[in-house]
């Protein structure tokens, strides 16, 4: 099996807070430690009062600030939204703060609605300087060269390793002409999935960041000692997803015995579709589901994530989820 990782999306549950969601992902990132995951991301999400990692370097702060050893980073910053020599001087503090234990996941949405995206201040032609700003952002990160006027400090010669994600083909060719290691959002844009790890693999060219082509992919999970219970822990997500493609998002749910009975068919296909790569059930279950999905992708590291209303349950999940491809 390849590494486990974990993408955390900071929920924040019905009848909480951020404050709340906050001190539970740190509690997520500590047993994703103990349990033996390689890294712990949080995502940048804006004008979404389901998610509270908005500010994610701040949030990759608190949690790298209570856990020892597993690399905490952005999946990801949206860098669109940002200068790349501030992003650049975030992360390098944050490497200053926590040596080697810290990842950069770039994308270049905006993570958020068109109004949303103009309070931001957010260029929309910011999409086509992806490239452009991502190699300004490496040399912001690598070491200073004689005669550079403009420096990140901190930042400079921090080499805070880059990824490049995507729910499409965009950054899969892009992350192989810059020889990036690259991470595709599977769960919640399934449809292109093998296509860019194709387009990924066999245009890679090595850089001196990477010698090989190296890629993963995320995996929505729910795991419990039951696998009806996992699939009632499930429908949180499901309705969570539902929000969103009707326009309102809104808090995480508790799940509910039976789903038909809160979204009708046509929400239902909709929620299904992107869920094509899950893993639902108990461990037997889940470490089939994902010994399965990684035959099918050939990925060398599977990041998991599962949005769940009670932090005991996720914690368990967790766990569960470790034991099962150890």
């Amino acid at each position: 099996m390849p590494v486990l990782s974990v993408l955390d999306l900071s929920p924040v549950v019905e009848g909480g807070d951020a404050a709340r969601a906050l001190s539970e992902s740190a509690r997520l990132a500590q047993t994703a430690e103990q349990a033996g995951y390689r890294r712990f991301w949080l995502a940048e999400h804006h004008n979404m009062p389901g998610i509270a990692s908005a500010a994610t370097a701040v949030a990759i702060g608190h949690v790298a600030g209570q856990t020892r050893t597993i690399r905490v980073g952005a999946g990801g910053i949206m860098l669109p939204n940002h200068a790349p020599l501030m992003v650049a001087e975030a992360f390098g503090t944050l490497a200053a703060l926590y040596p080697d234990r810290i990842d950069l996941g770039l994308g270049r949405a905006p993570g958020t609605d068109g109004p949303t995206a103009r309070a931001l201040r957010r260029y929309f032609d910011g999409a086509d300087r992806f490239p452009q700003d991502v190699l300004e952002l490496q040399g912001y990160l690598a070491p200073a060269v004689e005669g550079q006027r403009v420096a990140a400090w901190p930042g400079q010669g921090s080499n805070v390793p880059l990824w490049l994600l995507g729910s499409s083909l965009f950054s899969a060719e892009l992350a192989a002409q810059l020889g990036l290691p690259f991470a595709f959002a599977s769960h919640f844009a399934p449809e292109l999935l093998l296509q860019a790890l194709r387009i990924y693999r066999e245009g890679f060219r090595p850089s001196a960041a990477l010698a090989e082509p190296y890629a993963m992919a995320v995996i929505n999970v729910f795991a419990a000692d039951t696998t009806a219970e996992a699939q009632r822990l499930a429908t949180s997500m499901q309705m969570a997803f539902a929000n969103v493609v009707r326009g309102t998002p809104g808090r995480l749910k508790p799940p509910v015995d039976d789903i038909t009975a809160v979204l009708n068919d046509a929400e239902r296909a909709a929620v299904a579709s992107r869920l094509t790569y899950a893993a639902i059930g108990d461990g037997e279950t889940v470490g089939r589901s994902l010994r399965d999905f990684q035959a099918l992708t050939g990925v060398e590291e599977i990041m998991v994530t599962g949005m769940i209303h009670d932090v005991e349950a996720r914690l368990r999940s967790l766990e569960i989820t470790a034991d099962a491809v150890r």
